[in-house]
């Protein structure tokens, strides 16, 4: 540990600049007592023994095959998700406002997701343009009106959102087709129980470990309705997908079969069907973690070598239920997401709990203009790409870079949106210099069959590098425990 500072007081020259901080809270404000509890006793751990904790929670995390794969141009590397030792911390009063507008996210998601593949009264009714939603690369003609059960399109919803210099929190994207993370939330509390019970000691946390009960149960909840003891099963691409360790985590922790495609076949009944060892079983539920193109390659690409030939058959015939249910990407799109306070307004007759970030949209002359003019101040992502992969960050590029992307933005104007550069919140973390502020963001996980259930907390990323604002793993962020405190 040569070279790193040693003092008393970790948060003697902490200095979240001007941004809202997570864990060090002004005196007075919600939260100040469990902050300054949390300070005290980090220090009185003291950095030496925080690095020596902090190296070993990182070997348990490799040991235990808590990692997910990166490619590049030449190969896949095989990675843990950075673990900061330091949680980040919600109060139940955020809490209760954070819960109330993922349950009214996810249900504007659903019957916005119910109505265009059904009557398209929000197209007719002028509410969103007819080309954004059928143009959609995302949209799926063969879901047109398929009856999903409780009108649940959206299963398991992972939404992005972010704090601003106030404390205000703001929905940054939707991820409704196969959301990832929810595998580090469970881990990340495991690990700090074994590590560092003496930070959570006499504080009361909300639990998370009982996600896989709840997910199994909405599941449950969205078979065909003549079954009434459902066979559920996690469809997976295998151990060369990213997230094969979570496809591992969630089956084990629902305790139903983890299955690729060649463990399904399609009968002649239109029936699903799991070969085992004693034979061909009836499949009814399937948690699927692979996106639209590769499901089956009788209905879409018909090069997919992971997909079941003939589920899409299964599927419309109502033999089958498929979590989350195919052509949900279209209401994740960036350029859809621009739209969500109106349809809130429009589905539900309520105001957003959680405002969007505001957004300006490439496809409309206006926008396209602004974003041109301002590119320089604005964050400019393409609405098909996730990973953070594509984002411009106006303020933090380069005249070369900026030049790019107006040629870009000129060339395939509907393939982008920007927004304002929201000065996203941050907290404590460990670094080699010491406890430094450093970005984060927050993705709760909802899951739904006849009713929607929030894990209490969810993943917090966090940029690493000291002045990044980007937080994805794919762009080498890490990861925090989340403690939702429980109200005393």
């Amino acid at each position: 540990m040569d070279g790193k500072p040693d003092r008393d007081d970790l948060f003697a020259r902490y200095d979240p600049g001007p941004f809202f901080d997570e864990v060090v809270r002004r005196a007075g404000s919600d939260g100040e007592q469990v902050s300054r509890l949390l300070q005290d006793r980090l220090s009185d751990i003291g950095l030496d023994l925080l690095y020596r904790r902090s190296d070993d929670a990182g070997r348990e995390l490799f040991n235990l095959g808590i990692t997910f794969l990166i490619y590049t141009e030449n190969q896949a590397v095989d990675r843990i998700l950075p673990f900061d030792i330091i949680p980040r911390m919600i109060t139940p009063r955020e809490w209760q406002q954070l819960e109330r507008g993922t349950r009214q996210r996810v249900a504007v998601l659903n019957a916005f997701l119910a109505d265009i593949y059904g009557p398209q009264r929000c197209i007719k009714d002028g509410i969103i343009p007819g080309e954004l939603v059928l143009g959609n690369p995302n949209y799926r003609e063969a879901m047109h009106d398929i009856a999903v059960p409780h009108g649940a399109f959206v299963n398991i919803l992972g939404l992005d959102l972010v704090r601003d210099a106030e404390g205000a929190f703001r929905v940054l994207e939707d991820n409704c087709r196969v959301p990832s993370g929810v595998s580090y939330v469970i881990e990340n509390r495991h690990l700090m129980q074994r590590a560092f019970p003496d930070l959570m000691s006499d504080i009361g946390v909300k639990p998370v470990s009982d996600y896989g009960r709840h997910l199994l149960e909405a599941l449950a909840d969205m078979a065909p309705p003549a079954v009434t003891d459902p066979q559920v099963v996690l469809l997976s691409a295998g151990t060369y997908n990213s997230a094969y360790f979570e496809h591992v985590f969630l089956a084990r922790e629902m305790g139903v079969p983890l299955v690729e495609g060649q463990d399904l076949v399609v009968g002649e009944d239109d029936r699903v069907y799991m070969k085992t060892i004693e034979g061909l079983a009836p499949v009814d539920v399937i948690y699927r973690r692979i996106g639209d193109d590769f499901l089956d390659p009788e209905a879409f690409r018909a090069d997919s070598m992971i997909g079941v030939p003939g589920l899409m058959r299964a599927y419309r015939a109502g033999k089958v239920t498929l979590a989350n249910a195919v052509g949900t990407g279209v209401a994740d799109d960036k350029a859809v997401y621009a739209y969500m306070p109106r349809l809130i307004k429009y589905y539900l007759d309520e105001d957003a709990v959680i405002d969007n970030v505001p957004t300006h949209i490439c496809r409309e002359a206006e926008g396209l203009a602004y974003t041109l003019d301002h590119a320089a101040e604005l964050v400019t992502k393409p609405v098909g790409e996730a990973g953070g992969y594509g984002i411009v960050v106006g303020p933090k590029a380069t005249a070369e870079q900026l030049d790019t992307l107006r040629q870009q933005l000129r060339a395939d104007p509907a393939n982008y949106i920007s927004q304002p550069m929201v000065p996203l919140s941050v907290c404590p973390t460990l670094t080699d210099d010491g406890v430094e502020a450093r970005h984060v963001d927050l993705r709760p996980f909802c899951v739904t069959g006849k009713s929607s259930w929030v894990l209490p907390g969810g993943l917090t990323r966090v940029a690493l590098r000291r002045g990044a604002i980007v937080v994805n793993s794919s762009q080498g962020g890490g990861s925090k425990d989340t403690w939702v405190l429980e109200a005393s």
